[in-house]
């Protein structure tokens, strides 16, 4: 399932993988901000959070490369792109 489905079925949790100072200039409602570089520090934490991870970030790229290191430890994680393609995704669920 994509980032589309998953969010028109209200499933996941969104987590963008900007910096912090990204994340403020904008987000995704109800997101969770936890920084590329820190995601291996986090994976207690998003263990925690429901599944799938939906992955965001500014253009996509940081996303995938989230996808593949959490793909790889176990998690059920898509890469969801650009943090604006989601938000108008969650946008239309919301409509």
């Amino acid at each position: 399932m994509n980032a589309q489905e998953l969010i028109a079925q209200g499933k996941g949790t969104v987590v963008d993988v900007r910096s912090h100072l990204e994340f403020s200039g904008g987000n995704v409602a109800g997101s969770l901000n936890i920084p590329l570089d820190q995601i291996n520090n986090k994976l207690d934490e998003l263990r925690g959070l429901e599944a799938p991870l939906i992955l965001v970030c500014a253009s996509g790229n940081r996303s995938g490369m989230a996808e593949n290191f959490l793909r790889g430890n176990g998690f059920d994680c898509v890469n969801g792109g650009s943090w604006l393609n989601v938000n108008y995704f969650m946008s239309l669920r919301e409509a």
